[in-house]
Formats: C-alpha cells, structure tokens, sequence
C-alpha cells in the first residue's frame, strides 16, 4: 500500500499507524524540514502559520514512536536546527537543542497544531481507511 504523503496526519494517530505509514510520516516531515519549507500545498500550508518549533515538536513525537518500535532514526533529525544534507542549518533554534526530544513527553498530550481536532481526526481515519488502513 502507498504511503500517505503530503498531509501530517493527526498526531493522536502516530502511535496506531503501520509501519509504512509511520516511515512515511518521518519522511514527509524531513521533507517539510528541508526544502519544503514554506512550500505552498493545500494539505500542509497550516504548518507555515507556526513556529518551526511545532513542525519539530511533532516529529519528535514521530521519532519516539520509531524508536519504540526499535526502527533507526539518522541522529541529525534530533537537531531542531537540522535541515537535511541540502539545506544550511537554521540558526534560530539553536535554545531548543536537546529541549524537544528530552521534553517530547510534555507534547504527546498537547495538540499541537489547532487544526488537528476531532474532525481533523476523522478525516486522518477515513482517509487510511480508503486505503486499506483500518485504525480503531
């Protein structure tokens, strides 16, 4: 089954995906990290009203859940400042270095992004279950 790109799913969800699913995820966030940034597409543009701060909070938390499933995660990820091995480091959040990762238990029950509700939630369910993902 192809993997959802383009879309965060809700981060309620992270802990229930598949493995292509979660792998997905991670890719489509170091994508968003690196060059995609400020990219327009319908699906994401809400991340680009926030602080970076919230983009990397959230993969932490998909970065926890790899880890727990004993998957490697590349240890540049872990950096807030890390923007992939094109992209020049950010310089502006270097104070979250070891913060988030360290602290990513304080975000597991903080939605992060607004736009994440429950209807947001159902769409994420739906939207897996049109592909063959039954989740709950």
């Amino acid at each position: 089954m192809p993997a959802i790109t383009l879309r965060l799913l809700h981060q309620k969800l992270i802990q229930k995906l598949r493995r292509q699913q979660l792998l997905g995820q991670h890719r489509e966030i170091c994508a968003l990290r690196g060059l995609g940034w400020g990219r327009k597409h319908s699906t994401v543009d809400y991340v680009f009203k926030y602080s970076p701060e919230y983009l990397i909070a959230y993969h932490c938390l998909v970065m926890k859940e790899m880890k727990d499933r004993g998957y490697n995660v590349d240890s540049n990820w872990l950096n807030p400042c890390y923007r992939g091995k094109r992209c020049e480091p950010r310089d502006d959040l270097s104070d979250l270095m070891g913060t988030l990762l360290v602290g990513s238990a304080l975000y597991e029950d903080k939605i992060l992004y607004k736009e994440h509700d429950d209807a947001y939630y159902q769409e994420c369910v739906e939207n897996l279950r049109g592909k063959g993902i039954v989740i709950e």
